[in-house]
Protein backbone atom coordinates (compact mmCIF):
# COMPACT_ATOMS: atom_id res chain seq x y z
CA UNK A 1 0.00 0.00 0.00
CA UNK A 2 1.44 3.37 -0.95
CA UNK A 3 2.70 5.55 1.86
CA UNK A 4 2.17 8.83 -0.02
CA UNK A 5 -1.06 10.27 -1.32
CA UNK A 6 -2.19 9.22 -4.76
CA UNK A 7 -4.44 10.93 -7.27
CA UNK A 8 -7.35 8.85 -8.54
CA UNK A 9 -8.08 10.11 -12.05
CA UNK A 10 -11.72 8.98 -11.99
CA UNK A 11 -12.66 10.76 -8.77
CA UNK A 12 -10.10 13.46 -7.99
CA UNK A 13 -9.88 16.91 -9.55
CA UNK A 14 -7.08 19.39 -9.96
CA UNK A 15 -3.85 19.62 -11.95
CA UNK A 16 -2.67 16.09 -11.07
CA UNK A 17 -5.96 14.54 -12.17
CA UNK A 18 -5.86 16.71 -15.29
CA UNK A 19 -2.47 15.20 -16.22
CA UNK A 20 -3.74 11.67 -15.59
CA UNK A 21 -6.90 12.30 -17.61
CA UNK A 22 -5.06 14.19 -20.36
CA UNK A 23 -1.57 13.24 -21.57
CA UNK A 24 -1.48 10.16 -19.32
CA UNK A 25 -5.00 8.95 -20.13
CA UNK A 26 -3.61 5.65 -21.45
CA UNK A 27 -0.92 5.40 -18.74
CA UNK A 28 -2.81 5.70 -15.48
CA UNK A 29 -0.32 3.48 -13.67
CA UNK A 30 0.39 3.60 -9.96
CA UNK A 31 3.72 5.43 -10.19
CA UNK A 32 2.07 8.28 -12.10
CA UNK A 33 -0.91 8.33 -9.70
CA UNK A 34 1.58 8.86 -6.88
CA UNK A 35 3.64 11.47 -8.70
CA UNK A 36 0.46 13.34 -9.64
CA UNK A 37 0.25 14.51 -6.03
CA UNK A 38 2.92 16.99 -7.16
CA UNK A 39 1.79 17.81 -10.71
CA UNK A 40 4.70 20.19 -11.35
CA UNK A 41 7.22 17.42 -10.70
CA UNK A 42 5.21 14.91 -12.74
CA UNK A 43 5.00 17.32 -15.68
CA UNK A 44 8.73 18.10 -15.47
CA UNK A 45 9.52 14.38 -15.20
CA UNK A 46 7.50 13.56 -18.30
CA UNK A 47 9.19 16.33 -20.29
CA UNK A 48 12.67 15.32 -19.18
CA UNK A 49 12.06 11.61 -19.76
CA UNK A 50 10.72 12.32 -23.24
CA UNK A 51 13.66 14.53 -24.11
CA UNK A 52 16.21 11.98 -22.97
CA UNK A 53 14.74 9.40 -25.34
CA UNK A 54 15.32 11.62 -28.37
CA UNK A 55 18.99 10.78 -28.74
CA UNK A 56 21.32 8.12 -30.03
CA UNK A 57 20.25 5.09 -27.95
CA UNK A 58 17.51 2.79 -29.24
CA UNK A 59 14.33 2.20 -27.26
CA UNK A 60 15.70 -1.20 -26.26
CA UNK A 61 18.96 0.34 -25.07
CA UNK A 62 17.06 2.82 -22.89
CA UNK A 63 15.23 -0.12 -21.34
CA UNK A 64 18.51 -1.93 -20.71
CA UNK A 65 19.71 1.05 -18.67
CA UNK A 66 16.41 1.06 -16.76
CA UNK A 67 16.59 -2.69 -16.11
CA UNK A 68 20.17 -2.50 -14.85
CA UNK A 69 19.28 0.36 -12.52
CA UNK A 70 16.09 -1.30 -11.25
CA UNK A 71 17.94 -4.53 -10.55
CA UNK A 72 20.87 -2.78 -8.85
CA UNK A 73 18.58 -0.61 -6.73
CA UNK A 74 16.16 -3.43 -5.88
CA UNK A 75 13.16 -1.56 -7.26
CA UNK A 76 10.44 -4.15 -7.74
CA UNK A 77 8.12 -1.65 -9.39
CA UNK A 78 10.64 -0.52 -12.00
CA UNK A 79 11.85 -4.06 -12.62
CA UNK A 80 8.30 -5.17 -13.40
CA UNK A 81 7.42 -2.05 -15.41
CA UNK A 82 10.59 -2.00 -17.50
CA UNK A 83 10.42 -5.73 -18.13
CA UNK A 84 7.06 -5.14 -19.82
CA UNK A 85 8.26 -2.03 -21.64
CA UNK A 86 11.42 -3.84 -22.80
CA UNK A 87 9.29 -6.63 -24.26
CA UNK A 88 7.42 -3.96 -26.21
CA UNK A 89 10.70 -2.75 -27.71
CA UNK A 90 11.45 -6.22 -29.01
CA UNK A 91 13.71 -7.60 -26.28
CA UNK A 92 13.02 -11.26 -25.53
CA UNK A 93 12.53 -12.76 -22.09
CA UNK A 94 16.04 -14.28 -22.34
CA UNK A 95 17.56 -10.91 -23.26
CA UNK A 96 15.77 -9.20 -20.38
CA UNK A 97 16.77 -11.76 -17.75
CA UNK A 98 20.29 -11.79 -19.21
CA UNK A 99 20.64 -8.04 -18.77
CA UNK A 100 19.21 -8.19 -15.26
CA UNK A 101 21.60 -10.99 -14.24
CA UNK A 102 24.67 -9.31 -15.78
CA UNK A 103 24.89 -11.65 -18.77
CA UNK A 104 23.39 -9.91 -21.78
CA UNK A 105 22.86 -12.03 -24.88
CA UNK A 106 25.01 -9.85 -27.14
CA UNK A 107 28.26 -7.95 -26.71
CA UNK A 108 26.86 -4.48 -27.35
CA UNK A 109 24.10 -4.87 -24.77
CA UNK A 110 26.63 -6.33 -22.32
CA UNK A 111 28.87 -3.29 -22.78
CA UNK A 112 25.91 -0.99 -22.16
CA UNK A 113 24.86 -2.88 -19.04
CA UNK A 114 28.42 -2.97 -17.67
CA UNK A 115 28.97 0.72 -18.37
CA UNK A 116 25.69 1.66 -16.70
CA UNK A 117 26.49 -0.39 -13.62
CA UNK A 118 30.03 0.97 -13.41
CA UNK A 119 28.90 4.60 -13.71
CA UNK A 120 26.31 4.02 -10.98
CA UNK A 121 28.56 2.11 -8.59
CA UNK A 122 31.47 4.53 -9.04
CA UNK A 123 29.39 7.73 -8.94
CA UNK A 124 30.57 8.52 -12.44
CA UNK A 125 34.26 8.01 -11.75
CA UNK A 126 34.75 5.37 -14.43
CA UNK A 127 38.22 4.56 -15.67
CA UNK A 128 39.54 5.42 -19.12
CA UNK A 129 39.46 1.70 -19.87
CA UNK A 130 35.76 1.45 -18.99
CA UNK A 131 34.93 4.46 -21.14
CA UNK A 132 37.02 3.05 -24.00
CA UNK A 133 35.30 -0.34 -23.72
CA UNK A 134 31.92 1.38 -24.03
CA UNK A 135 33.09 3.31 -27.08
CA UNK A 136 34.67 0.18 -28.58
CA UNK A 137 31.25 -1.48 -28.38
CA UNK A 138 29.95 1.11 -30.84
CA UNK A 139 28.75 3.92 -28.61
CA UNK A 140 29.76 7.56 -28.96
CA UNK A 141 30.03 10.44 -26.52
CA UNK A 142 26.40 11.42 -27.11
CA UNK A 143 25.44 7.93 -25.93
CA UNK A 144 27.56 8.37 -22.79
CA UNK A 145 25.59 11.48 -21.91
CA UNK A 146 22.31 9.79 -22.74
CA UNK A 147 23.11 6.82 -20.48
CA UNK A 148 23.81 9.19 -17.59
CA UNK A 149 20.57 11.07 -18.23
CA UNK A 150 18.59 7.81 -18.39
CA UNK A 151 20.22 6.76 -15.14
CA UNK A 152 19.02 9.98 -13.51
CA UNK A 153 15.46 9.08 -14.51
CA UNK A 154 15.90 5.62 -13.03
CA UNK A 155 17.39 6.99 -9.81
CA UNK A 156 14.38 9.28 -9.36
CA UNK A 157 11.79 6.59 -10.05
CA UNK A 158 13.59 3.92 -8.01
CA UNK A 159 13.83 6.20 -4.98
CA UNK A 160 10.26 7.45 -5.41
CA UNK A 161 8.99 3.88 -5.45
CA UNK A 162 11.04 2.94 -2.40
CA UNK A 163 9.76 5.86 -0.35
CA UNK A 164 6.19 5.49 -1.61
CA UNK A 165 6.11 1.69 -1.58
CA UNK A 166 4.28 1.97 -4.88
CA UNK A 167 1.95 -0.96 -5.49
CA UNK A 168 3.22 -2.91 -8.50
CA UNK A 169 0.58 -2.96 -11.23
CA UNK A 170 2.57 -4.97 -13.80
CA UNK A 171 3.10 -8.73 -14.09
CA UNK A 172 5.84 -10.10 -11.83
CA UNK A 173 9.03 -10.58 -13.84
CA UNK A 174 11.08 -13.75 -13.85
CA UNK A 175 13.49 -14.12 -10.97
CA UNK A 176 17.21 -13.81 -11.68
Amino acid sequence: MPRLNIVEPKSDTGPGADLLNGPLKNKQINIFKGMATNPGVLKAFLGYAGGVKAGSLTESEHEIVQLVMAQENHCDYCTAAHTQIAKGTGLSDDEITGVRSGNATNDKHQALAEFTLSVWQKNGYVSDEELDAFRDAGYDDAAVIEVIAEMSIAAFTNMFNHVNETTVDFPEPAAV
